[in-house]
Parts: C-alpha cells; structure tokens; sequence
C-alpha cells in the first residue's frame, strides 16, 4: 500500500466516518479516488488534510469532509444522471461517478475545464463529461437531472437549475452571501414547480461566477 493510499484510508476513517459519514457507497468512492492527483504538485504533500487547498486559476478544492457529506446528501443510485456546478478541479465529479451512471460537470475557468477532463482521461473516468461554461444556466440538452450538485455559493438558487432537476430530484447547494452567512441545503423537487427545503449546515465556499457571454448548451 503506497503512502497515499494509507493517507486516504486514514482520511476516510477519522474525517469522514468520524464526523458521521454512513453511506458505504460515499466512503468507498472516496477510498478510490486518487485526490493527491487532483491538485497541484506542490500541494500533493497535504492531498489529505482536513481542510481545502488552493488549485489553479485561484479557486480551491474543497475540504474532503464537505464533498463526502454533499454526495451523502443526494442520497445517489447507480442509476442516476447527476449535474455538477462548479466542477474546479474534477474531484468531486470523480467521487460522484464512482456512484453514478454519468455525470454531467460545469466549470466557468477553462484552465480548470481542460485540467479536469486531462484528469478523468487519464484515470478512465468515463462516465464523467466536463465543459466550460456559465453553470447558472446548467446543461439542458443533458437535462432533466436526478441530482444537482453546486459546488460554489449563490444568493439564491438558480431557477433554471430547479428547471432542469427532475422530478423526484435532489439537489445540494451553498446559499448566502460570499463572505459568511451560508449555508448548506438540499432541496428536493416533489412535483412540477413544487419544492422542499431544508438546511445541513452552515458552510463556507466561493462564489459561484458567471456571464451571460457563456453557452447556455
């Protein structure tokens, strides 16, 4: 066993198990994927402390503990299609393809777009499609999703995201303003323009960035 695999283990073990990560299907998607080569080589040192790091194009990768709690709380099946916003460095796209049938990722930094599609090529993630683009506007020709997944903070959730989530659908996303005040929460989609709310959390991320000079598909 290579080092960062005991790193991995251990991380697995005493940040994710221990904090009350239950889902078997979560914590072995995150045994497997190899987070020391989803940030920079001068970072790979610290691939598995308990907290996040800087990445390319100033963004960061999230600490591992909040990637495995927003997967957990999608509740996914080996069936769905799942959208990702925000997709940064590839790595919670790779997570949730461990899960998932496909997964469908959104990142506005085209340095960071191309790193991550090099990243899931070289891996043999390929059930996971990364573009670069506005994902405010989401993905519609992919559309509708089982699961959403945002990655970076928003006053309110985008309605076409709503639009897009299918129903019976769960998506997970930071809400508030960017310096303090967010929070965590999963909103399902009942019926037809018919939601239910509720908060995991209190949470800190970036701010979701965009423009509408963006492709909308």
């Amino acid at each position: 066993m290579s080092n960062f695999d005991q790193q991995r283990e251990a991380m697995v073990q005493h940040q994710l198990k221990a904090r009350g990560i239950r889902d078997e299907r979560v914590l072995e998607a995150m045994r497997l994927v190899p987070r020391e080569l989803f940030v920079p080589k001068n970072c790979r040192h610290s691939s598995y402390s308990d907290g996040p790091l800087p990445i390319e194009a100033g963004q960061t990768i999230s600490q591992p503990y909040i990637v495995a709690l927003m997967a957990e709380a999608l509740n996914l099946r080996e069936t769905d299609r799942v959208l990702e916003v925000g997709a940064g460095s590839g790595y919670a796209a790779a997570v949730l393809g461990q899960i998932a049938k496909a997964v469908y990722a959104i990142e506005y930094y085209d340095e960071l777009a191309t790193l991550a599609r090099q990243r899931m090529a070289v891996l043999g993630y390929h059930n996971v499609e990364i573009k670069q683009g506005d994902g405010a506007h989401g993905w519609a020709s992919r559309a509708p999703f089982d699961a959403i997944l945002v990655s970076a903070a928003a006053p309110e959730v985008p309605p076409t995201l709503l639009e897009q989530l299918a129903v019976g659908g769960c998506m997970v996303m930071p809400v508030g303003a960017p310096r303090g005040g967010q929070e965590l929460l999963r909103v399902r989609k009942t019926e037809d323009r018919c939601y239910q709310q509720e908060s995991l959390g209190g949470v800190q991320f970036v701010p979701l960035v965009g423009g509408t000079d963006c492709p909308r598909d």
